[in-house]
C-alpha cells in the first residue's frame, strides 16, 4: 500500500506575508472614505453597500468638511494604519531580530518624526506625524520629548486601536508561532497603549501568526485569539463570535455584531461623539475593532472580499476593522483582488508589494537565528539535566 501523501502547506510563507500586507492596505484604503458613519448613513450616501473603492465622502469639499482631519480619504488612498504598518517592517529591516519596546523608541519613533514620505492622505510629503492620529503623536510625545522608559511609555495614553492596527509585521515574523506573537507584540505596544488596547495588539498579532500556520482556518485562528486573550477582549471575541457563526453574509450580520460587541465597548452609539468614559484603561473592556474584524472573517468563511467589504460597510473605525480583518484574510491565502491592490497602488503612490519582500527576507533571518538560538538552549539544558 502506497504512504498517503503529506497535507499540501498551502501558501508559501511569502505569499502569506505578502497576503496579509497587501491586504491589510487594501482593506484601510476600502474602509477610509466610510470611516466614522453607521451602516444606514453609508447605504444612504452610496445608494447602496460599498463595494469597492469610492470617493471621499464629502466630495470635493474634504479639504474643509472636517478642519480637524483635512485628509482626502477615499479615491484609494490609505490612511496611518498603513502608514504605520510600513513603519514597523522597516523598523524590522533595520533591527533584523525581534523587536522590543526600545526598539520602538530608537528606530520607530525617529522614523516617524525626521522622514518625509509622501502622505497619500495629505497628497504631498511630509513626516508621518504630521498624519497619525492624536494616539499615535503621543509615541513621540512621551519617549522623544518626555524620556519615559519606552516600555511604560504607552500608560496614560487614550485606550485605542492604535498599537494593534499596525501589528501584523509582527505576527507574520512569528508566523505559526502564536504565543511568540503574542509576546513580542505586548512589548512593542508598551511603548504605546496599555490596558485594552495593548492586549489587542498582542492578539490580533497572534491572530496572524495563527493565520499563517499550514492549515489554518477562521475557527483556529478565533481558537488561538480566545487562547492568549485575557479579561474583557477575550470575552468580547467570544462573544462576537458567537455571534458571527449564525450568519454567511454581512449585510445580514452587521446590527447583530455591533450589539454582541456592544457591552465591551467604551465610545458608545455615536462613533464621533464619544462617551464620558471612552477609551479608559479596564479589565471589562475591549476595543471594538479586533473582535468585528474576527467576526468577519467567521461570516466570509475567510473570503478576504466578503470579510473586507463586510469591515468597511460596518462603519464606525471600518478603516482599522478591515486593515485587520484584510490581513487575517490575506494570511490564510484569500486571494486579494488584484483591481482593488493596483488601483491602491497606483492613487497612494506606494508599491505594495516590496513591504512584503523585505519583511519574507528578515523573516527568514529571524527564524535563522531563533533555531540557533534553541539549539544552543538545548545544548545546554541536556548538561544540566542529562537525560538518563
Amino acid at each position: 500500500m502506497e504512504a498517503s501523501a503529506e497535507p499540501s502547506a498551502g501558501p508559501s510563507l511569502e505569499e502569506r506575508i505578502t497576503g496579509a500586507l497587501v491586504g491589510a492596505a487594501v482593506g484601510d484604503a476600502l474602509g477610509g472614505p466610510v470611516e466614522g458613519y453607521t451602516p444606514e448613513q453609508i447605504l444612504e450616501r452610496h445608494g447602496g453597500r460599498v463595494h469597492g473603492i469610492v470617493g471621499p465622502w464629502n466630495g470635493d469639499g474634504w479639504r474643509t468638511a472636517r478642519p480637524i482631519a483635512p485628509y482626502h480619504k477615499g479615491d484609494g488612498h490609505v490612511t496611518d494604519d498603513t502608514l504605520m504598518t510600513h513603519a514597523l517592517v522597516r523598523v524590522y529591516d533595520r533591527v533584523r531580530d525581534h523587536l522590543d519596546a526600545y526598539a520602538v523608541a530608537e528606530h520607530l519613533v525617529p522614523d516617524m518624526m525626521t522622514t518625509p514620505r509622501w502622505i497619500p492622505e495629505l497628497e504631498a510629503e511630509a513626516l508621518p506625524l504630521q498624519r497619525v492620529f492624536l494616539a499615535e503623536k503621543w509615541l513621540v510625545a512621551r519617549i522623544h520629548y518626555g524620556h519615559i522608559d519606552p516600555r511604560e511609555a504607552g500608560t496614560g495614553n487614550i485606550v485605542n486601536c492604535g498599537a494593534a492596527m499596525y501589528m501584523a509585521p509582527v505576527g507574520l515574523v512569528n508566523a505559526a508561532n502564536p504565543l511568540g506573537a503574542y509576546a513580542e507584540a505586548l512589548d512593542i505596544a508598551g511603548a504605546h497603549q496599555s490596558s485594552y488596547g495593548r492586549e489587542a495588539a498582542g492578539v490580533f498579532a497572534a491572530a496572524v501568526a495563527a493565520a499563517c500556520t499550514p492549515g489554518a482556518s477562521p475557527e483556529s485562528v478565533i481558537e488561538t485569539c480566545l487562547a492568549v486573550a485575557k479579561d474583557g477582549t477575550r470575552a468580547a471575541i467570544e462573544s462576537v463570535g458567537e455571534v458571527a457563526r449564525r450568519y454567511t453574509d454581512f449585510e445580514s450580520a452587521l446590527r447583530p455584531l455591533r450589539e454582541a460587541v456592544t457591552p465591551f465597548d467604551t465610545v458608545g452609539p455615536d462613533y464621533r461623539a464619544p462617551s464620558l468614559g471612552a477609551r479608559r484603561p479596564s479589565r471589562l473592556h475591549a476595543i471594538e475593532e479586533l473582535p468585528i474584524a474576527l467576526g468577519m472573517l467567521l461570516v466570509a468563511r475567510g473570503d478576504y472580499r466578503h470579510a473586507v467589504l463586510g469591515s468597511v460597510n460596518y462603519g464606525r473605525d471600518c478603516d482599522s476593522i478591515a486593515t485587520m480583518s484584510g490581513a487575517l484574510a490575506g494570511a490564510l491565502g484569500s486571494e486579494v483582488p488584484s483591481d482593488w491592490a493596483k488601483t491602491v497602488a497606483e492613487a497612494s503612490r506606494l508599491d505594495l508589494h516590496a513591504p512584503a519582500r523585505t519583511l519574507t527576507e528578515v523573516t527568514l533571518r529571524i527564524h535563522t537565528r531563533d533555531v540557533h538560538r534553541r539549539r544552543a538552549h538545548e545544548s545546554a539544558f541536556t548538561i544540566l539535566a542529562p537525560v538518563r
